[in-house]
């Protein structure tokens, strides 16, 4: 992994390797130690803060790496038990498929009711997993049977959830429950929930009336410091013949709050942009914001196309004032010549459903830094 070459050293949505992560030390130690000691683990962050990344590189450390196996799947796309049990068992099997270890072998034993999505390549006569969602006929056997495999492996497993609130919105209503008892009975599986909705994730794991209740230790996920990110990024364009000055570093911080992900959006682009040998200041940032905006902007216009019109003329409230507190109040209200304070209730609603805006101890934002840019130059 660490032969590996890129080109552009401000990965972005992926985990390349431990050279291009950024800090988290702290982090890193805290959840391994945690993994060692045997306890499960509740990771709540907001989305794009880097918890997929923390947890890939813990994954990637010899202390996990080598006395676990580590399984990652992210759920925030499923609505059903069925896609969970689907996402969960496909993980499995293309994670342990390349070891070919003797427990690999066992799976579609073991997990006989996927039986029927092995296949063997007829060119190379590898076995592969071609299974679809209505192939998971009982949901709950084939979760018994995975969990069942899990716990027969040589040698601990630790499974991490992304998007693990998804699970109190499936169309089901006892999964929260099934799944609590399920990993209650593991012995040698340990599980990291990772969650970017925290209300929900709190009231899951903090709530007495709630089956997660008290069941991991909670971990949140701080921006990482600004003189940690600015020196990391810099250190990435000097490796490269390239220099970054200090002030266009500080000001891409401060535009997104620390925010990981639109950190190194940015920064991605910034580094494209300077050639070899160059300085790359503050000037940069607008080429680099407009590139970025332009190559969205069809999916903006999506999102826009499939609003309402009141939830389009809240949207675009929130776009220019950045950042809303008291949503519902008559200022914000008139200001903005919205119809009342129940209609701006009821147009929030889907679009916090849908992350389009999000809202942390009372202030709403829209979650996208450059969809809300976008909407407020443009509308």
């Amino acid at each position: 992994m660490e032969n590996l070459i890129v080109l552009n050293p401000f990965v972005v949505g992926r985990y390349v390797s431990e050279k291009y992560f950024c800090d988290r030390e702290k982090e890193t130690e805290f959840l391994i130690k945690q993994v060692e000691n045997g306890r499960n683990v509740a990771l709540i962050s907001p989305r794009r803060m880097g918890k997929t990344g923390l947890v890939q590189h813990c994954f990637q450390q010899p202390r996990l790496n080598e006395n676990y196996y580590t399984f990652f799947v992210d759920i925030y796309a499923t609505s059903s038990l069925a896609e969970f049990v689907y996402l969960l068992g496909k993980t499995i099997y293309e994670t342990l498929k390349p070891k070919r270890t003797a427990w690999a072998e066992k799976f579609f034993q073991i997990i006989a009711s996927l039986r029927v999505g092995f296949k063997l390549d007829a060119v190379t006569g590898e076995p592969g997993f071609d299974i679809g969602l209505g192939d998971i006929q009982a949901p709950q056997t084939t979760l018994d049977e995975i969990f069942r495999y899990l716990e027969s492996a040589d040698k601990p497993c630790i499974v991490a959830i992304d998007e693990f609130q998804q699970i109190g919105t499936y169309e089901e209503k006892n999964v929260e429950a099934l799944l609590r008892t399920k990993i209650q009975q593991c012995k040698q599986t340990l599980f990291i929930y990772a969650g970017s909705k925290r209300h929900l994730m709190n009231n899951m794991f903090h709530s007495s009336s709630k089956p997660f209740y008290q069941s991991a230790i909670s971990m949140g996920l701080e921006p990482i410091p600004m003189e940690t990110y600015v020196e990391f990024a810099g250190r990435m364009f000097s490796q490269r013949g390239k220099i970054l000055d200090r002030a266009a570093a500080e000001a891409i911080y401060r535009m997104f709050d620390g925010c990981t992900w639109y950190m190194q959006m940015m920064m991605n682009e910034m580094f494209a942009l300077t050639k070899e040998g160059m300085t790359c200041t503050t000037e940069y940032i607008d080429f680099a914001w407009d590139n970025i905006i332009m190559a969205q902007e069809d999916r903006y216009q999506a999102i826009l196309y499939g609003l309402a019109p009141k939830q389009k003329q809240l949207l675009q409230a929130i776009a220019r004032d950045r950042i809303v507190e008291g949503i519902t109040s008559s200022d914000f209200v008139k200001r903005h010549r919205l119809v009342s304070a129940s209609s701006v209730q009821a147009a929030l609603k889907p679009l916090l459903k849908n992350d389009i805006v999000t809202c942390e101890e009372g202030i709403y934002r829209i979650y996208d830094y450059f969809f809300a840019d976008y909407l407020a130059k443009k509308y």
